[in-house]
């Protein structure tokens, strides 16, 4: 039986479509160098990727010579990434539990995983928790602004971000190109008290801006960054 609460299992192969090889814009032109380069920095040998979906960014690790390991709650996702990646390691389980020893890995990445977990404090505590002392916790999330707004037009047919209700955590269903999932909203305080309340340091923060492809989506990213990258080292 498949908990799909969140819509993951039953848009699984419009999202393996959508991602392809080298993943979406929002990946391959904005975050995938900025991650990569600070998933290099301290030169791990292991690596968690909490909510690894289809395997990509696994791959990407292990390319780098990483020992990666992936997890996910979408057994349809995990069967792409095994079939993509077999001799990759992948196991089914939730961010919230992870099924690992304490300390176990050099790198904990969440790439765009925090918005759709919906107890992110328990998620974050099991990340720190499986993380090795002087290890790192890289994460990419969608900027909280983006999250409570969206793109409407105006009279003269311009565009603009509007954002609703910033201050009130919660979650929604969103869709596009055969995808509906349900993400979370959150201001940005509540994901920084979450990773400060279990002995993180913050050590980079970032907000990407895209390297090439199309001009008319560089464009907007350059008007409203969706997203922000943060590592955080665990003392």
């Amino acid at each position: 039986m498949t908990d799909d609460a969140n819509g993951w299992e039953a848009s699984a192969q419009a999202w393996i479509a959508d991602m392809g090889d080298t993943g979406d814009y929002s990946r391959y032109q904005i975050l995938d160098a900025p991650m990569l380069a600070r998933a290099r920095q301290g030169s791990p040998a292991t690596a968690l990727d909490v909510g690894c979906g289809e395997g990509r960014f696994c791959r990407m690790l292990r390319a780098e010579g990483i020992a990666a390991t992936g997890i996910d709650p979408t057994p349809s996702l995990l069967a792409m990434a095994r079939a993509r990646d077999p001799e990759g390691h992948y196991e089914h389980a939730r961010a919230e539990a992870l099924p690992f020893a304490d300390q176990s890995f050099d790198l904990v990445v969440s790439y765009l995983t925090l918005i759709d977990i919906a107890d992110i404090d328990t998620a974050i505590a099991e990340m720190a928790r499986v993380l090795k002392p002087g290890g790192a916790l890289l994460v990419a999330n969608l900027n909280p602004f983006s999250t409570a707004g969206g793109w409407v037009g105006d009279a003269r047919g311009e565009t603009h971000m509007q954002i609703r209700d910033y201050m009130t955590s919660r979650a929604g269903w969103v869709r596009w190109r055969g995808i509906e999932i349900r993400n979370w909203h959150r201001p940005l305080h509540v994901y920084m008290q979450a990773f400060l309340s279990h002995d993180l340091r913050l050590v980079h923060f970032d907000e990407p801006a895209p390297h090439g492809g199309d001009p008319d989506l560089a464009r907007r990213y350059h008007d409203c960054p969706y997203f922000h990258l943060m590592e955080w080292t665990k003392a």
